[in-house]
């Protein structure tokens, strides 16, 4: 079987679904054709917190809409992929295999951090996909660890497909979209994509001390950490893949990499 790599996808607002017009959504739907069709999708998705990892094992993942203040038309849009349970079982045993012990859950839906992209990328929904959570008291190199823990999978046929924002400060978006894109955006994503593409995983795991202007773009993790997971999963010392870049309201870097 194809080895699968492992994706990182800036997933922006939930709007971008039915925003054709942004390069974003237009990058995501076709955005398949950079990796070979897997028999499953793990999303690691910046909207699923726990203290523990947690492991959804639900036969038939609800469609979660966890935001407020949208038109009615988002609040329609349904991903009806179904879940997998013996997946979900595979992942809990790698992971308390090295020593991260983790949790199933067999009510959990796919929040929009996972079903939004997908739902560009694979609208048939017919690929099984389930979610794994992210620790956001813990740092990068324990994130790291969990995709390490779980590249196996890439030899399974399971895509790794981790789900954040390169940066996240809502309060400073520009929200009428009209202005220039923020020069600390710009130079974050930038240094993120040469350490990525040089694969320094050490400068990248200490981000928040190296990277310009760290704290204004990312003022909490989680929307980050599961780059970590997609990181770790990774062969070593192989470059990263930057398959997409573009900015939305001003600040939203909606940049996506794939890793061999």
């Amino acid at each position: 079987m194809t080895r699968l790599p492992s994706v990182f996808v800036s997933h922006g607002s939930p709007m971008l679904t039915l925003e054709p017009e942004r390069p974003a959504h237009q990058f995501l739907r076709q955005a398949s054709q950079h990796w070979p069709r897997p028999k499953a999708i793990l999303a690691v998705s910046a909207h699923w917190e726990t203290e523990t990892p947690e492991v959804g094992a639900t036969v038939r993942p609800e469609t979660i809409h966890d935001f407020y203040g949208f038109p009615p038309a988002l609040y329609r849009q349904l991903y009806p992929a179904p879940g997998a349970p013996a997946l979900a079982t595979r992942i809990k045993a790698l992971l308390d295999a090295a020593g991260i012990p983790a949790k199933l859950d067999s009510e959990r839906g796919l929040d929009h951090g996972a079903w939004s992209p997908l739902k560009l990328i694979y609208p048939e929904a017919g690929i099984p996909v389930l979610q794994l959570s992210i620790q956001p008291q813990r740092d990068p190199a324990y994130h790291f660890a969990l995709g390490r823990a779980l590249a196996p999978l890439r030899d399974e046929g399971v895509l790794i497909f981790a789900t954040g924002s390169l940066t996240h400060n809502l309060r400073l978006l520009d929200r009428a979209d009209s202005g220039p894109i923020a020069p600390w955006a710009q130079a974050f994503a930038g240094w993120m994509a040469e350490k990525l593409q040089a694969r320094d995983d050490a400068a990248l795991l200490d981000y928040r001390r190296q990277a310009p202007h760290a704290a204004i773009n990312h003022p909490t993790d989680e929307h980050l950490l599961p780059l970590y997971v997609a990181l770790g999963a990774a062969t070593p010392d192989t470059p990263a893949e930057r398959l997409h870049a573009s900015f939305t309201l001003g600040a939203l870097a909606m940049d996506s990499y794939r890793f061999a």
